[in-house]
């Protein structure tokens, strides 16, 4: 079930502007906001998406076409 989780946390963050800013603000508090919102995640999985870089997160969401984007409207996810 983890992985599944992965991978809706990267899809999510590559898709979702909002999502993306808070990751990049501060990935510890964001990782454990994910946790305490159910998405069940091991401590290998949360040291590795520590270690993405929001820089390249940003890139590649930037190569997606605007019609797969959710773009932050309201100044970011509460």
């Amino acid at each position: 079930m983890s992985q599944h989780h992965v991978e809706k946390v990267i899809g999510r963050l590559v898709t979702d502007e909002a999502f993306r800013h808070r990751f990049a603000k501060d990935p510890d508090g964001f990782l454990t906001w994910l946790g305490e919102h159910g998405v069940e995640l091991t401590a290998c999985e949360r040291k590795a998406l520590r270690s993405v870089d929001p820089r390249m997160l940003a890139f590649f969401a930037d190569t997606i076409d605007p019609c797969l984007q959710k773009s932050d409207l309201g100044g970011g996810i509460k």
